[in-house]
This record gives structure tokens, C-alpha cells and sequence, in this order.
């Protein structure tokens, strides 16, 4: 059977959102992530980031310095609480109309969010049952995303997330849920896990004696 994923944006969820991050040592964590990205690793579910990094597109900094800062990601993520990333995916491109100059990265793709590619590829690469996983970020196109795809979408409250249902910033995105931090996310998911667990046991036939 297909393995069940959480599918995680980068800044703002993972890490605390600091724009782009032009030096590597300047990535830092969001409290209590790792503690929760761990809880969803033993929950043996697939973890995989999936996030838009235009700063190649946009001649910023080179590809090297995305791929440079994820590994910081997930040094961080393992020695705070040996936890891991069963894959990264993210999209560096970004259209012209967006705002794209650099020749190799500037073209329109259904990579980017609140496209499906990501999620779409990490699915046919490692036996992802995209409807019976999850998508947390902190913008709405996390939530778009999401609902193309025909996941759950989590909106958590770092980063991004507090403006996406406030009055500063109107969308028609409704998530399914609305967490304070991935931490909150990771304990809302084990619950729906949990409660679907218990469920299934319950319509499977009792044998007789």
C-alpha cells in the first residue's frame, strides 16, 4: 500500500521566516520542530519538504546556496532531535511575470505552489498516497496546494500564517485545520491517525469462538 505523507513548507514551518536568507548560518529553526518532525518520523509517516526558493530565478544566490541551506536544515533537525527529512523538493524557477531573470531558472512550472508538481513527482518517486497525507504551511497557496492536490492542508500560525485569515490579508482558503506551530500540527495529525485507527478496528468483524 502507498505510504501516507506530510508534505512541509520551508520558511515559516520549518525554519523562522527571515525572508531570503542570504547566509547559511542565518537559518535557525522554529522552536520545537524538530521535537515535532521527530514525532512524525516515529508516527512512520514519509516527511517531505516541498517549498518555493525563487532567490536562483530572481539572481539572489546560486542553486548551491538553497541545496547549502538545507543542509544546515536538516544537520539542525537531526541534532536537536534526530530527526529527518525523507526528501526535499523545491522549485528555484520562477515566470518572468513573477519576476524571474536568470535565464536557467526563469520559465513558468507546475513546480511552483500552489501548482501540484512537487507533490505530484515526491508521489510517483516514493509510493506517496497523496489523499491520505497532509500539507502544513503558512500561506495560502500551502493550502491551495493542498486542496489541488486533494490532501489535508494544516495552516499553521508562524511565519506567514497569522496573516492569512486576518483582515490584512483576505482569501478564500479555509484549511482544515489551523495550528499554532508545527508542533500543534504534529499532534493534531497523530490524533487523526489515532482516531482513524480506531475506526478501522472497529468495522473489521469480531471472530467467533
Amino acid at each position: 500500500m502507498s505510504q501516507r505523507a506530510v508534505f512541509l513548507d520551508r520558511d515559516g514551518v520549518l525554519n523562522i521566516e527571515a525572508g531570503y536568507i542570504y547566509r547559511v548560518e542565518d537559518l535557525h529553526l522554529v522552536p520545537g520542530v524538530a521535537q515535532a518532525v521527530r514525532q512524525l518520523n516515529d508516527q512512520g509517516l514519509f516527511c517531505c519538504l516541498v517549498s518555493n526558493q525563487s532567490g536562483p530565478a530572481r539572481g539572489y544566490y546560486p542553486q548551491g546556496h538553497v541545496d547549502a541551506l538545507h543542509d544546515r536544515l536538516c544537520y539542525l533537525l537531526e541534532h536537536e532531535a534526530n530527526a529527518r527529512l525523507d526528501a526535499l523538493h523545491y522549485c528555484p524557477d520562477l515566470s518572468p511575470m513573477e519576476g524571474g531573470i536568470v535565464p536557467e531558472f526563469t520559465r513558468w512550472t507546475t513546480w511552483r505552489k500552489p501548482n501540484t508538481g512537487m507533490l505530484v513527482a515526491a508521489a510517483w518517486k516514493y509510493d506517496l498516497d497523496i489523499r491520505r497525507s497532509f500539507m502544513v504551511g503558512d500561506k495560502a497557496t500551502d493550502i491551495d496546494l493542498a486542496h489541488n492536490a486533494g490532501c489535508t492542508g494544516i495552516l499553521v500560525q508562524t511565519g506567514y500564517g497569522d496573516r492569512v485569515l486576518s483582515g490584512d490579508y483576505q482569501h478564500k482558503t479555509q484549511p482544515d485545520y489551523i495550528a499554532r506551530d508545527l508542533a500543534d500540527a504534529a499532534d493534531w495529525i497523530t490524533q487523526q491517525l489515532a482516531n482513524q485507527e480506531l475506526y478501522s478496528s472497529s468495522k473489521k468483524p469480531s471472530s467467533s469462538s
